[in-house]
């Protein structure tokens, strides 16, 4: 019988240390394609890499993709799907249309694996390789990525409200949403901070600008020369529903700990940003993390790690799907 001090070492099997083998029952490997699809994750790289030369923003977008999947239905690429004309799926859900974008690397990357080994890589741990890819990528580090997950065949828009945190929650809503879904609280602090990159849509903050909590005036917590700059892109009676902002201030396409400076400085994009300086033990994370960009993405990496593995499908669940849009026929 193996001890727990054994096991414990044996569970370590690479320099973030978050496999944490006792309580996480995935079954997922680093290097699962080794042998039947040796070059799987270099594949899926490339594709990253090139729609990255073309759009910066599509890194954002395939990390927040990977934690809409994995926070609905668990990490088993539902949010790929289409919809149908009998079902809403989840990337038609207000919540994620049309914010969410980068579909187009995952049906490239897809459509070349399956020329290289058809029927082997599943869009699931297409996604997970394409997130690690789009922060090593942006600035921040290559870590690796378990693999193995099999892909979901359900997909409901309706799934996505009760599981997905909205931008106006407060800490201990947040804090309570992460926990549902197996993390801490200080993970959501690290897995915050993905907002260092990316655009945002004006409407998922515009309250903060003109009628916060209904009382027709801004946020008294946003910064009044931020606020005043972003009622400048943001107008209260524009009729587009597509103007953007950068939610980082600074390096707004670079993985960095400028977001969590500019919390500090009160100028947190969304109230779910700035709402991490109301709880000790949340803003002392952001305090931290503020402090050390190569400690944050470590500890970004082993969140992602960690995030990556729930309710996962392995072994002979769900299928491999041969196009990441649709379940086999």
């Amino acid at each position: 019988m193996v001890s727990s001090k054994k096991l414990t070492q044996m569970c370590v099997t690479f320099w973030v240390a978050v496999l944490f083998c006792p309580s996480v029952q995935s079954h997922l490997q680093v290097g699962f394609y080794r042998n039947s699809c040796r070059r799987a994750e270099s594949i899926v790289r490339r594709a990253v890499r090139h729609a990255i030369h073309q759009d910066r923003g599509v890194a954002a977008g395939l990390i927040r993709m990977h934690f809409h999947d994995c926070f609905v239905r668990g990490c088993e690429g539902s949010v790929l799907l289409d919809s149908t004309p009998s079902n809403k799926a989840e990337k038609d859900s207000p919540v994620n249309f049309p914010s969410l974008h980068g579909f187009e690397v995952i049906d490239d990357a897809k459509a070349k694996l399956e020329a290289e080994c058809q029927g082997v890589v599943s869009c699931a741990d297409i996604l997970a390789f394409a997130a690690r890819d789009s922060f090593d990528l942006t600035g921040g580090l290559d870590y690796d990525v378990p693999a193995g997950r099999r892909d979901g065949i359900v997909s409901l828009a309706s799934e996505t409200f009760s599981n997905l945190p909205p931008p106006n929650f407060n800490v201990d809503q947040l804090t309570r949403r992460f926990s549902d879904k197996g993390l801490t609280q200080e993970e959501m602090v690290t897995l915050s901070g993905a907002h260092t990159i990316g655009d945002s849509l004006c409407k998922s903050f515009t309250d903060r600008l003109y009628n916060f909590s209904g009382t027709n005036s801004p946020d008294p917590s946003l910064d009044s020369r931020y606020a005043a700059s972003l009622r400048k892109s943001c107008p209260q009676d524009s009729t587009d529903p597509n103007f953007e902002v950068p939610m980082d201030t600074r390096t707004p396409t670079i993985s960095d700990v400028n977001y969590y400076k500019d919390i500090l400085a009160n100028r947190g994009l969304f109230t779910s940003d700035q709402t991490l300086l109301t709880n000790i033990a949340t803003a002392r994370e952001v305090k931290s993390n503020a402090r050390s960009s190569s400690r944050w993405k470590r500890k970004f990496a082993a969140a992602m790690v960690k995030m990556g593995q729930i309710e996962v499908l392995t072994g002979n669940k769900g299928e491999i799907r041969e196009n990441c849009r649709v379940i086999n026929s």
